[in-house]
This record gives C-alpha cells, structure tokens and sequence, in this order.
C-alpha cells in the first residue's frame, strides 16, 4: 500500500526547508490517532450492519419456527380428516354390503 500526498508548491517548499524524519516522527502520533479512530469507526460501521443482518436473520428464524409449527398443527388435522374419512368410506362400504346382500336375498327368494 502506497501513500500520496499532495501538497501546494509553497508548502511543499516550507517543508522541504525543516528536517523531513522531525516532521514525521512528531506528527505519527496524529496518524496514529486519526488511524485509531477510523478504524473504530469502520468496525463500529461493521457491528452495526451485522446486528442489522442478525436481527433480520432471527426474524426470518421466527417466521420459519411459525411456518414449522403452523405445518406441524396442519399435518394433525390432515391426519384426523384421513381417519375419519376412512371410517366414513368403511361404515359406507359396509352400508353398500348390507344392501347388496339384502337385495340378493330379495332376488333368490
């Protein structure tokens, strides 16, 4: 990673004229701080967007858990309905024997 810095001609002049490593060494503390405090700023930034994310995701893991429970309650019921449409058919099915016995006894005699 490279730094440029740009500087207007009399300022670079001014600066050239005082000892470069002086200037250097007595501003890195600045650097340091303005470092400090954009790196706290980014990862604050970064936090932010991964609670946002976290908390979408533990309202999607919600609607899921709902869906799960709300198919689960449904299954019951689909299963209730089954039984109690086999019954049905079974009760008809004997229902139907029953006339069709009666009614071959009715044409034999």
């Amino acid at each position: 990673m490279s730094l440029k810095i740009i500087l207007p001609k009399e300022e670079f002049k001014r600066i050239r004229e005082r000892d470069l490593s002086a200037l250097l060494m007595e501003n890195l503390p600045k650097v340091e701080e303005t470092l400090m405090a954009e790196r706290e700023q980014f990862l604050a930034e970064k936090i932010e967007r991964l609670q946002e994310k976290l908390e979408d995701m533990e309202e999607k893991l919600e609607e899921l858990r709902e869906f799960y429970e709300n198919a689960l309650k449904d299954r019951e019921i689909m299963i209730k309905e089954r039984e109690r449409l086999r019954n049905e058919n079974d009760e008809l099915r004997r229902k139907i024997e029953e006339k069709r016995k009666k009614l071959g006894e009715v044409h034999e005699s």
